[in-house]
């Protein structure tokens, strides 16, 4: 088994982190003694697929659930099964974010805190500038248009929980982030002429932050590896956790960790990242929009 009682996560993330590590370390001790997840389901008066979201760390576990797994798997040593329950206490622990419960879609939580613990966070982007780059006013403009006629106390409530997460990217242990835009996402207005203009100084600012790399796919390249819409990668210090990619949908959510899958989507970021100008011609091609509005 890899570590389990030194996970370094943030602590914004780390409950994420921990419920699929712990998940992760039952789905190994379960298939190295050849238990089926109906049989493992069976011992904890559970089903099948409630095993299997445990296992991807997708729903909380229960200390009784766990123990009782630990003894159908034949974990018998007392530190090793003390980690393990240690990893349970830890991974219920509410994030900061679930105060925002009112506003937050439940498939979302699971994101928020994934980007709190992550090292490096690679984005495409192609509707609009990504979250953690939006200013307050463009933020809000976005947030508005997705939710015509909601109420401007929810408006508030979702623009205030988006600054919330962009503070991870200022933070002591601020990760990687490296974004491409495609200049789609910059030359789509949303808000006034102001808001756009102060949003690309925005973008200039925070390009130029040591762990910010900002590149723009310039319409100008034609087709590119991006395609298929926008994605996200996240990666982790802890080297029990695979790399995940994130892609948002309308009402929810997928998450990828099988590693060809993400692999194909490793190389088409590593293509994009290739094909891009620059970090430093990247800045001039802002400055250049600037200059039109």
């Amino acid at each position: 088994m890899g570590r389990v009682g030194d996970v370094t996560a943030t602590e914004s993330g780390g409950s994420v982190v921990r419920r699929i590590l712990l998940g992760s370390q039952l789905r190994r001790l379960r298939e190295s003694r050849g238990i089926t997840r109906e049989a493992a389901g069976y011992s904890i008066r559970a089903s099948e697929s409630k095993i299997s979201r445990l296992e991807l760390g997708r729903v909380s576990f229960k200390a009784r659930d766990v123990e009782d797994l630990l003894t159908l798997y034949g974990v018998t040593d007392e530190t090793e099964r003390a980690a393990l329950l240690g990893l349970v206490r830890e991974a219920n622990l509410a994030g900061w974010w679930h105060s925002y419960g009112d506003v937050l879609p439940g498939w979302f939580q699971t994101y928020i805190g994934l980007e709190g613990a992550a090292s490096l966070i690679r984005i495409y982007e192609v509707q609009f500038i990504h979250g953690l780059l939006q200013t307050e006013a463009y933020a809000h403009a976005v947030v508005a248009r997705g939710l015509r006629g909601a109420p401007e106390a929810e408006i508030d409530r979702r623009v205030a929980l988006r600054l919330e997460r962009q503070k991870v990217l200022v933070s002591e242990r601020a990760p990687r982030f490296h974004a491409v835009l495609d200049e789609a996402a910059l030359r789509r207005p949303y808000g006034d002429r102001s808001v756009m203009r102060d949003q690309l100084k925005h973008l200039i600012e925070m390009s130029e932050r040591p762990n910010i790399t900002l590149q723009v796919m310039p319409f100008s390249f034609g087709g590119h590896a991006g395609e298929s819409g926008a994605f996200t990668m996240l990666r982790f210090p802890e080297s029990d956790l695979s790399d995940i990619v994130y892609l948002e949908q309308m009402t929810g959510a997928l998450y990828i960790d099988k590693r060809e899958e993400v692999g194909q989507y490793e190389r088409a970021m590593e293509r994009l990242h290739a094909d891009s100008p620059g970090p430093e011609e990247s800045r001039d091609l802002l400055r250049g929009l600037l200059q039109l509005i």
